[in-house]
C-alpha cells in the first residue's frame, strides 16, 4: 500500500516523448525529485514523498525510458541535452517555475546542471550518491568496459552491452544488490530489482551509449564551480556505484554542505530513509527559512509529559494501554499523555477520555495496508510487515514531528515497530526516553514460505538483535508483557541464539496485562443482567478484531447459526463485525444480532458462554482471563498466531484450535455445541499486569 497518493498526476511531453509526473502536497515551495538512471523509475523516492508533502508541494516523475514514461528508439534521444531538457518540461508542465532539486545518482547529475546553467529555476539542491563528471569513477563503467564481450560474465563484467541485450534481468539483480552494499537491504533490493523491469535491457544500453554524444553545454570542474545556490551533498562511503570520492570531489568544488554516511551504499534515500529525510529537513531550515517542524517547547514546572503510541493492528493493544496509563497516573497523578494513534484505536480512546495527538490525523492506515495484504483468512503477517516499509516510515517521520515538537518525557510504544527500527538505526534521532513494548519477540518463518522465508526472517531478527546489542541505551526500558515461559522454544535463525536465551537477557516481564482484569467485572449473573442478557439464554460472541480480514471467517461462522440452533433454541448469537467491516455485508440470517462497535466488548466476552474469534493474543486473553470457552481461528500463515500466541494459549490451557481451511459450517457447529456442553478450568490469568508494567515505567518519568 502506497503511504500518499498523489494530489495530481499527468504527462509533460516534448518532442513526441512523453514524462509521467505526480504531484503531492499543496505547500508554498515546490520539491522536484529528479529521476535517477532509467533502470528505476519515480517509486524510488517512496521514503521521502509522504514526509515531505505535508509542508511541501512534491513533484516527481519517470525518467525517459522506465515506468509510465516513454521509451523512445533512437540512441540520440537518451543523450544528457535530452534529461537535462526533461527536468525544464517537468517544471514547465507542472507550472514549477522554481524548486528545491532532490536528485540521486543520475538525478544528482541533472541537478546540477540545471542549477549551474538555468539558475533561476533552482532555490537549492541536494544531491545523494551523485554522478558528476568530476572525481574518480569505479573502472567497470567505464564504455571500454561495457562493450567489450565476455562469455558467461560474472561480477562487474555483467556491465556489458552484449549480456544486457540477453540476459538483462541478471544484470539488473546484479546491479540492485551493488546499490544497497549495507547487510539488511532485503526489502530494498527485492524493490529495486522489481522497478527494474519498469525497462529492458536494449533500452538502457541505449542510455549508455548515448554518453559518446557531448553534450551542449559545460558540465566539467567550471561548471560546478558556478553553482550559486545552496546544495548538500549526501553521499555514503561505501558506495559501489559512484565512489564516495566523486561526491566529496563535487562538495570541495561548489563548497557544498558534506553528509558522510558510515557504511553506506548507493541509494542512502532508501536504505536509511529516517536520517536522509531529517538531514534534508535541517538542510532546508537551515539556508532557506523553510518550514521544518517547531523545535521542542521548554517546560517548567512539575509537569511530566509521555506519548503513548498502541500498535492499530486490533483493539486489544488499546485496551491494555489505556489500563496501564490509567495505572501510570496513580503514580504520577501530574502525567499528562498524549496519544498518537490510528484508526479503530482512536474510536476506544476518545470513549475512555484520552487525549489524541493532533498529528494522528496525518498517520498513514496500517489497518488499511493489512485489509489489503490478506486473503481469504490468511494474512502473511511477516510479509505484510515487510510490505508496510512504506508506511512505517512514513509514521515514523510523523512520529519525530511529534516529538520535536512536544517537549515529551517519555515515549511508551506498544509495537510501535517503525519507532524501535528508527532510533535503533539512528540513535541521534532519539528525543526522549523510551519504553519498549511487546508481547512477541521474533519472526518465524511459515512452513509455506521455504528456505527463502527462512532466510529473510533470519536476516530480520539478526538486524533487531544488532540493533539491541549494539545500541543498548536506546530502550530505557523493554518490557514483554508476559512470562519467560510465555516466550516460544525457538531460535532466531540460522546461526542466532535460543529466543529463550536472548530475551530474558533484554527484557524485564510485567505479566499479561488485561485491559480491565474480569475480576473487576463483578458478580457473572449481575454482569449478564446488566449487558441485557437472560439467564435461560446461552450468549455466543463472534469477534474478529479492528480489521477488515475476518469477514470469511464471521460468513463461515453464520452458515453454522441454524445448525446449532435447531439443536440449541436459547442459542442467541451477537456478532461484532468490528469497526472496519460492513455489518449490512455480512448477510446475517434472521436471529443474528450484528453489531459494529462495541466499546465494552471485554465486559461481554466475560458474561458470554461461548466466543469464536480470530487468533489474536488479547482477544484470546480476555477470554482465558473470565474462564469463557472459546473457539479460535489462527489467521493461515500468520506466524505470531500461530506460533507465539498458541503456545501461550496452550500454556494456559485455554481455547480450542480451530483450522479455518478444515473447518466447515457443519464442524464448526459441532465444536460449538460441545463447547457449550464441557466444563472446562485454564490456569488463571495474572491481574496485576498492568500496575507492574506501569512501575517499571515510573522509574523513567
Amino acid at each position: 500500500m502506497r503511504a500518499k497518493l498523489p494530489a495530481k498526476e499527468g504527462f509533460a511531453e516534448r518532442d513526441g516523448v512523453k514524462l509521467h509526473y505526480e504531484i503531492y502536497g499543496d505547500g508554498p515551495e515546490t520539491i522536484l525529485f529528479v529521476p535517477p538512471w532509467s533502470i528505476v523509475h519515480s517509486r524510488v523516492y517512496k521514503a521521502q514523498l509522504p514526509y515531505f508533502s505535508e509542508r511541501y508541494r512534491c513533484v516527481t516523475y519517470d525518467g525517459r525510458g522506465n515506468g509510465k514514461s516513454d521509451q523512445p528508439a533512437e540512441v540520440s534521444a537518451y543523450a544528457l541535452d535530452q534529461f537535462v531538457a526533461d527536468v525544464l518540461a517537468v517544471m514547465d508542465a507542472t507550472g514549477t517555475d522554481k524548486a528545491i532539486l532532490v536528485g540521486l545518482s543520475f538525478g544528482g547529475m541533472l541537478a546540477s546542471v540545471v542549477a549551474a546553467h538555468h539558475p533561476q529555476r533552482v532555490k537549492a539542491a541536494v544531491l545523494v550518491g551523485t554522478a558528476a563528471s568530476v572525481g574518480p569513477a569505479y573502472p567497470y563503467m567505464s564504455m571500454e568496459h561495457f562493450l567489450t564481450r565476455r562469455d558467461n560474465p560474472d561480477g562487474w563484467n555483467k556491465y556489458n552491452r552484449e549480456h544486457w541485450l540477453t540476459n538483462y534481468p541478471d544484470f539488473a539483480e546484479h546491479f540492485i544488490r551493488s546499490i544497497f552494499s549495507e547487510p539488511h537491504s532485503t526489502k530494498q533490493i527485492e524493490d529495486g530489482i522489481d522497478w527494474s523491469g519498469g525497462t529492458t535491457g536494449a533500452v538502457l544500453a541505449k542510455t549508455v551509449e548515448a554518453r559518446t554524444i557531448a553534450p551542449g553545454f559545460d558540465v566539467g570542474e567550471t561548471m560546478y564551480r558556478s553553482i550559486r545556490c545552496p546544495l548538500l551533498v549526501i553521499h555514503g562511503d561505501n558506495d559501489q556505484i559512484q565512489p564516495y570520492a566523486r561526491g566529496k570531489r563535487v562538495a570541495d568544488i561548489t563548497g557544498a554542505e558534506l553528509v558522510t554516511i558510515a557504511g553506506g551504499g548507493h541509494n542512502v534515500l532508501g536504505r536509511y530513509p529516517a536520517k536522509c529525510n531529517a538531514l534534508i529537513t535541517a538542510f532546508l531550515d537551515r539556508v532557506l527559512g523553510m518550514a521544518a517542524p517547531a523545535k521542542r517547547k521548554s517546560r517548567t514546572g512539575k509537569t511530566k509529559k509521555a506519548l503513548y503510541l498502541s500498535s492499530p493492528i486490533g483493539l486489544g493493544h488499546g485496551r491494555r494501554d489505556i489500563a496501564i496509563a490509567r495505572e501510570l497516573r496513580k503514580l504520577h497523578p501530574d502525567l499528562e499523555v498524549d496519544w498518537l494513534a490510528q484508526d479503530p484505536v482512536t474510536r476506544l480512546l476518545a470513549a475512555s477520555g484520552e487525549r489524541i495527538h493532533p498529528l494522528s490525523a496525518r498517520l498513514a492506515s496500517e489497518s488499511r495496508h493489512i485489509e489489503l495484504e490478506a486473503g481469504e483468512h490468511e494474512l502473511h503477517a511477516f510479509q505484510a510487515i515487510r510490505n508496510m516499509d512504506e508506511v512505517l516510515i512514513a509514521n515514523f517521520m510523523i512520529f519525530q514531528d511529534a516529538v520535536e515538537q512536544g517537549g515529551y518525557d517519555l515515549v511508551i510504544a506498544d509495537e510501535a515497530w517503525d519507532i524501535d527500527h528508527y532510533w535503533h538505526e539512528h540513535p541521534e534521532l532519539k528525543k526522549a526516553r523510551l519504553a519498549w513494548f511487546t508481547d512477541f519477540v521474533g519472526f518465524v518463518p511459515m512452513p509455506s514460505g521455504g528456505r527463502h522465508e527462512a532466510f529473510l526472517s533470519s536476516d530480520y531478527n539478526a538486524e533487531m538483535i544488532s540493533h539491541v546489542e549494539r545500541h543498548p541505551g536506546v530502550r530505557d526500558r523493554a518490557i514483554f508483557v508476559g512470562s519467560p515461559e510465555d516466550i516460544i522454544p525457538m531460535s532466531f535463525g540460522k546461526d542466532l541464539p535460543a529466543m529463550r536465551d536472548w530475551v530474558p537477557r533484554h527484557f524485564d516481564f510485567s505479566g499479561y496485562v488485561i485491559g480491565e482484569h474480569p475480576r473487576s467485572f463483578g458478580n457473572r449473573a449481575d454482569l449478564r443482567e446488566a449487558l441485557g442478557y437472560r439467564p435461560d439464554e446461552r450468549v455466543c460472541v463472534v469477534t474478529v478484531g479492528g480489521s477488515g480480514v475476518g469477514t470469511h471467517l464471521i460468513r463461515r461462522i453464520l452458515q453454522s447459526y441454524p445448525m446449532v440452533r435447531a439443536t440449541l433454541p436459547e442459542l442467541r448469537m451477537i456478532v461484532v463485525a468490528g469497526p472496519r467491516i460492513d455489518p449490512a455485508s455480512l448477510g446475517a440470517p434472521d436471529g443474528v444480532e450484528v453489531r459494529a462497535f462495541v466499546p465494552d466488548l471485554d465486559r461481554h466476552l466475560a458474561a458470554c458462554d461461548l466466543a469464536l474469534v480470530q487468533g489474536g493474543l488479547t482477544t484470546c486473553m480476555e477470554l482465558a482471563a473470565a474462564g469463557t470457552p472459546f473457539l479460535y481461528f489462527p489467521l493461515r500463515n500468520h506466524f505470531e498466531q500461530n506460533f507465539h500466541v498458541a503456545h501461550r494459549l496452550d500454556r494456559y490451557g485455554a481455547g480450542k484450535r480451530m483450522d479455518y481451511a478444515m473447518s466447515t459450517p457443519d464442524m464448526i457447529a459441532d465444536a460449538m455445541l460441545k463447547a457449550l456442553g464441557t466444563q472446562i478450568t485454564f490456569r488463571p490469568v495474572e491481574s496485576d499486569g498492568a500496575a507492574r508494567a506501569a512501575r517499571m515505567l515510573a522509574e523513567l518519568i
